[in-house]
């Protein structure tokens, strides 16, 4: 198979395994409204609901719509999920006798009902407000001691997903963008990950494909329920590729700079997916004629860089409060233990890298 301009592409695998993650998803405007009919299909009769302080309200009002099954509201999720905090969520849902949790948010609340999961075997419901696609993995996270550590085990999935475009039309323009920018990264490194198949290309296409078309409406139009609809769905398969392959050198580098640096999540990855983008895709073709199908344009990398641009993200580490003498503790971490990647890894490369993305460098 050939791509533009004759250069060769590597044709799918027609020897693969593909497991599909269990997971019941309830999908589209008001669906919110169906939290009750959850609770009864997972048996659950007292859950306390997670929030970030600052999606508390919104949380209290999805509490309402169970009354007397709340056994109450932690709004105290934070990014990377320090573990102190998951230590205070799950102590208080042992003191409630909850049975459940219910998370209301993003990446970091539903990151918080995954470690309370993992520590003391709660079943989770996700109810997502940004596009973050973590409610659609095994993958776990906490941080302690300025490092973040990962891991990947099945009693983290969430039991049901409620997906409402209703309760993300609230979502603050810039967290929507890189909200949805995080999710094309999932969609990216599963495109060349080594356990991927001509399932989850097609998933992972799509889904990056639905993303980068729904944001510029979301940003001209905030309350567009279609464009809201577009993005999450988008979010859904971006996040179950992710939680269906193996991730690389992006996620890797971005678990370093959030856990050490406490580095906001979503900003994060959309700095730095360009960089790697250009430094992968040279060696995944495959992947990169996916992502050029997605995108529209077969500069990848300064394509995406130029479209974060556009809609108003960062562009730098720098604007995030990355300090410049951090580099080389990130390279440190990076290739301290080994991991997944079509290109091979030096300290150099990641160091040449990290610099560019901390400097706001258009990627080539």
């Amino acid at each position: 198979m050939t791509g533009p301009g004759g250069s060769r592409i590597a044709a799918p695998s027609t020897r693969f395994i593909y497991e599909s993650l269990p997971m019941r998803v309830i999908f589209g405007r008001g669906r919110t409204a169906d939290l009750r009919s959850e609770l009864d299909h997972l048996g659950l009769d007292r859950v306390l609901v997670l929030s970030t302080p600052e999606q508390q309200t919104t949380a209290r009002k999805v509490a309402d719509g169970f009354g007397g099954r709340c056994a109450g509201v932690f709004p105290g999720a934070v990014m990377h999920v320090p573990v102190d905090v998951a230590d205070q969520a799950g102590r208080l849902a042992s003191e409630l006798g909850a049975d459940g949790c219910v998370a209301v948010g993003g990446g970091s609340t539903i990151g918080l009902g995954k470690a309370i999961a993992l520590r003391r075997g709660l079943p989770i419901i996700a109810v997502p407000t940004t596009y973050a696609g973590s409610e659609m993995t095994p993958i776990w996270g906490v941080t302690e001691r300025g490092v973040k550590h990962t891991g990947r085990d099945r009693i983290v999935l969430p039991r049901s997903v409620i997906y409402d475009p209703e309760l993300t039309t609230s979502l603050p323009i810039g967290l929507s963008v890189t909200s949805g920018l995080n999710a094309v990264a999932h969609a990216a490194e599963a495109l060349y990950a080594p356990d991927t198949s001509p399932i989850l290309d097609l998933m992972a296409e799509e889904g990056a494909r639905s993303i980068v078309t729904a944001l510029p409406h979301i940003v001209e139009s905030p309350t567009d329920h279609d464009g809201r609809a577009d993005a999450l769905r988008g979010a859904w398969l971006c996040g179950a590729v992710l939680g269906a392959t193996t991730m690389s050198l992006h996620h890797k580098l971005c678990h370093i700079l959030g856990g050490t640096f406490g580095l906001p999540h979503a900003e994060t990855h959309t700095v730095v997916l360009p960089h790697v983008l250009a430094f992968n895709l040279p060696a995944a073709p495959h992947a990169a004629a996916a992502l050029e199908r997605a995108l529209g344009d077969a500069d990848i990398a300064g394509a995406l860089w130029d479209y974060a641009r556009d809609l108003g993200a960062p562009t730098s580490l720098r604007e995030l409060g990355m300090p410049p003498d951090g580099i080389d503790e990130v390279v440190r971490q990076a290739i301290t233990v080994p991991y997944a990647n079509p290109r091979e890894i030096s300290a150099a490369a990641i160091s040449q890298l990290l610099l560019a993305a901390q400097q706001g460098l258009r990627p080539t």
